[in-house]
């Protein structure tokens, strides 16, 4: 399986700094995403091709849906409840918040409805990182300590596996988990990623288990089958490419978030589409996305 060209379409030409954080809400049949760095929401409506966004005042790396309405996003100050309607937002869980030189980054939720977040260092601090699971009742846990940039959150579709993506690790992990309890124990290497082949970002699971990951640097969002093989690749017409998730009334769309973050003002010349939401078909579905529960 191998997609490029004009299999890929461009979506929305938004140039954002950092697109990241696909995430399809199947109640509302939209993809919400953000841009990180000047903290914009953004939920995208494509039967209507509406575009509606709220600014959170602070870097957020991903916002998901609640299960009672409402957003929870991971964000620079830590966890919080946005108000879509105005961007008020509560935080419910001040992780790090001391810390200014450390944000918020990647996060997703298991079925049971709790939240997994990551952060990382903006000075690029190796092991000033952590991965965090944030409960229903809004308590919290530091999970995986030590972690240089933390991104992509999966589970197989059973839930007995969880894949945690450290990006500066330049490969994907795999856990075994534990969904009534939520903890994830024996972590081992499931994927090295070359660096001349860009470095492992945000990702996505399929519904035959097969995992997809964003190559940043990389220009692809490479197929993985369970066992760490890789069976197939979505090439992009721009090398910063962050994340990915699947969407659609089918969940056979697959979104893809890119960057302009760094680039040079030759580099965008070369790539103008940098920083665009795609799209393609790849000939397989995806899995429901999870709400907060809390």
């Amino acid at each position: 399986m191998k997609i490029e060209g004009n299999d890929v379409e461009v979506v929305l030409e938004l140039a954002t700094e950092i697109g990241e954080g696909p995430h399809w809400d199947s109640a509302s049949a939209t993809l919400i995403f953000v841009d990180s760095t000047p903290g914009i929401i953004y939920r995208y409506n494509p039967d209507t091709g509406h575009l509606s966004s709220v600014s959170v005042g602070q870097q957020v790396g991903a916002a998901i849906p609640r299960r009672q309405g409402g957003l929870v996003a991971a964000m620079h100050h830590g966890i919080g409840l946005v108000d879509e309607a105005t961007g008020a937002v509560e935080i419910i869980a001040p992780l790090e918040a001391e810390n200014t030189d450390t944000r918020f980054n990647d996060a997703k939720c298991d079925s049971r409805g709790r939240l997994w977040a990551g952060t990382f260092s903006t000075t690029f601090v190796r092991g000033a990182g952590s991965l965090y699971r944030i409960d229903p009742d809004h308590s919290y846990k530091r999970v995986v300590p030590g972690v240089f940039v933390s991104n992509g959150i999966a589970w197989s579709p059973d839930e007995k596996r969880m894949y945690y993506n450290d990006t500066g690790s330049r490969g994907v992990d795999v856990f075994d988990y534990d969904i009534e309890e939520g903890v994830p124990t024996n972590r081992r290497r499931l994927i090295s990623v070359d660096r001349a082949d860009g470095l492992p970002d945000g990702m996505t699971v399929d519904a035959e288990g097969c995992l997809w990951v964003a190559h940043y640097n990389g220009g692809v969002v490479r197929r993985y089958s369970p066992e760490g093989r890789m069976i197939g690749a979505v090439v992009l017409p721009v090398r910063q490419v962050a994340s990915c998730a699947f969407g659609g009334r089918d969940l056979k769309d697959l979104y893809i978030t890119t960057l302009t973050h760094t680039l040079t003002a030759e580099q965008l010349r070369q790539e103008p589409l940098s920083g665009a939401l795609f799209r393609c078909r790849p000939g397989v579905g995806g899995l429901p996305a999870n709400a907060y529960a809390g």
